[in-house]
């Protein structure tokens, strides 16, 4: 413990002689800076700019692994698919599960020079980038089956819970930025652009390497078809082969690998966390188990966590066979960079649209416009899939679409968190819990969507390295592509139309906060040491909350 606190100490010495000459020479001093932006009440653009781009990392590899990997593990490895779908859905449960876990630890941290939860991004993020390039890498002469299942399961599980030690405390990071609702928004709002950016130049990358996998594959597919043609589902045997596509994937991960760090150290370098109202130093420990507890009893919390599952899980579970799609059911392999690179350019022009929308009509309203976008354009995609034209205007519609779920859910958490807060006045630090929770749906609808869809392509009879794919998988990939989506964000859209908070209630429940955390301290001021039976008012308040929301929305 010693050398980890000697260590953290040497990290914040770093970071002040980097950080503080700026300050000095301008004449200030950071903590009457910090309460300066108190008493302003805001959160200055360069701190807002500096955590967007730390949110660049962990959407880098989830767009590079949900876009590449399924393809690298079944024509790359050579991977049967069933085996495929373990490592897929195994890796993706693990860490969901690895999140609502790491979420009570850093809530459990004590604050060190640096702040809470950055000590979490720096001591994850060298063995973040390892895992990831690992991931990538096949060990010349070693990949038989039995070899190849565990050492990829074990490299992904590795990776993933490295990204919850990373992405968690980040996400967090958010509620103790300074500033009050609107400036958290606006922080979200940067995050989203940054990252539907990072999502964009993820894409293109990843692109490079999708091209160099058809360009390969068809060159194999092309010297056995002969006059005759080729029976559907026939493996070429050539598909072994990919040696270029083997090492694009390889520099792909070093590049990735290259951007994490460097994001994390702007992250590092560029975002120093503040004492916010809903952390204090009168804190009551809770279990784990009242902890979740607690989180599960709340109403709103409840709403929108189901709501969010479901949306992704159809959002995941579309694009997630998006490469497949255009390959073997849509015949538009070759334009699949440029049809990606349209979808990402959309949503990234969009984030500030909505984010200018909601201000006006409202968070609630603005979550059903957007989402609703996304099931006409699956549906003429479905039906004319061959049509160049017609997808590259329905992939506008979805990149729109796509912005909405990035931003929409994640700028109604902290309004959750701040009612939580209202509700529990005495159940602190548990933001870590919310975020992680929250993420853990995220983690668990993707897990599913690549579970089901490899399954269902394993069932049907889809064969790495095939040449042509029988209509049975077509169509497998269509109803993967579009209906099955199409209901589970309906589903989704139910909950949200339950979802009772409204902007009205958030701005009340600013003042409320604003008031309660800046009274002075008197006999009317209950603390936790004054308060034997705080655990219990806790999980009453929990018990009881539903009952109330009940009411209230009567």
């Amino acid at each position: 413990m010693s050398c980890l606190k000697s260590f953290v100490d040497h990290l914040q010495t770093l970071k002040d002689q980097l950080i503080l000459p700026t300050f000095n020479r301008q004449g200030g001093d950071v903590r009457k800076d910090s309460r300066r932006q108190k008493r302003e009440g805001g959160i200055p653009l360069a701190r807002k700019m500096c955590y967007a781009v730390g949110g660049v990392p962990y959407q880098i590899t989830t767009v590079a692994m949900g876009i590449s990997l399924q393809i690298f593990l079944l024509d790359v490895v050579q991977m049967d698919a069933f085996y495929v779908s373990m490592i897929l859905f195994v890796s993706r449960a693990w860490d969901a599960v690895t999140d609502p876990l790491v979420g009570y630890l850093v809530s459990r941290s004590n604050w060190t020079p640096i702040g809470k939860f950055i000590p979490w991004v720096v001591f994850s993020v060298p063995f973040g980038v390892l895992s990831y390039i690992l991931l990538w890498f096949m060990p010349q002469g070693s990949m038989s089956q039995a070899f190849s299942v565990p050492w990829f399961l074990a490299a992904a599980c590795l990776f993933e819970t490295l990204m919850s030690c990373y992405n968690v405390p980040y996400l967090s990071l958010n509620m103790f930025l300074g500033g009050d609702q609107r400036d958290r928004d606006s922080a979200t709002a940067y995050r989203m652009s940054v990252e539907m950016l990072a999502m964009f130049l993820a894409s293109v990358i990843q692109g490079q390497v999708i091209a160099v996998y058809n360009a390969e594959r068809d060159k194999a597919c092309v010297q056995p078809d002969q006059a005759h043609g080729i029976p559907q589902n026939t493996p070429s045997p050539h598909a072994a082969a990919l040696q270029g596509t083997q090492k694009a994937f390889l520099t792909s991960a070093l590049v990735m690998g290259a951007l994490f760090f460097l994001c994390s150290l702007v992250l590092f370098l560029g975002v120093k966390e503040q004492q916010a109202p809903l952390c204090s130093d009168e804190k009551l420990q809770v279990s784990y188990l009242t902890s979740l507890k607690m989180l599960v009893c709340h109403v709103p919390y409840q709403r929108l966590v189901l709501g969010f599952l479901f949306s992704a899980l159809a959002f995941q579970m579309s694009l997630g066979n998006f490469a497949l799609f255009c390959s073997h059911a849509a015949g538009l392999g070759a334009h699949f960079q440029h049809i990606l690179l349209v979808l990402l350019a959309a949503a990234s022009i969009a984030v500030p649209l909505w984010q200018a929308v909601l201000l006006r009509i409202g968070k609630k309203a603005t979550v059903f416009i957007g989402l609703s976008l996304f099931i006409p354009a699956v549906i003429i995609i479905a039906c004319v899939p061959s049509n160049l034209p017609v997808f590259m205007t329905m992939c506008v519609l979805m990149g729109f679409s796509l912005a909405t779920m990035f931003l929409l859910p994640w700028s109604m958490l902290p309004d959750v968190v701040d009612d939580f807060a209202m509700r529990n006045p005495l159940c602190k630090d548990l933001e870590p819990l919310f975020f992680s929770c929250y993420a853990f749906c995220n983690k668990l609808g993707g897990g599913l969507s690549v579970g089901i869809s490899t399954m269902t392509l394993h069932f049907v009879g889809y064969r790495a390295g095939a040449c042509n794919h029988s209509d049975s998988v077509v169509t497998a990939l269509i109803v993967l592509f579009s209906p099955v989506p199409i209901i589970l964000l309906l589903v989704g859209l139910v909950f949200f139309r339950f979802y009772p908070i409204e902007e009205k209630q958030c701005l009340q429940l600013a003042t409320l906060q604003s008031y309660t955390f800046t009274r002075p301290k008197g006999k009317g001021n209950r603390t936790a040491n004054e308060s034997p039976a705080a655990t219990v008012q806790c999980e009453i308040k929990c018990e009881t909350e539903s009952q109330v929301t009940s009411n209230n929305e009567d």
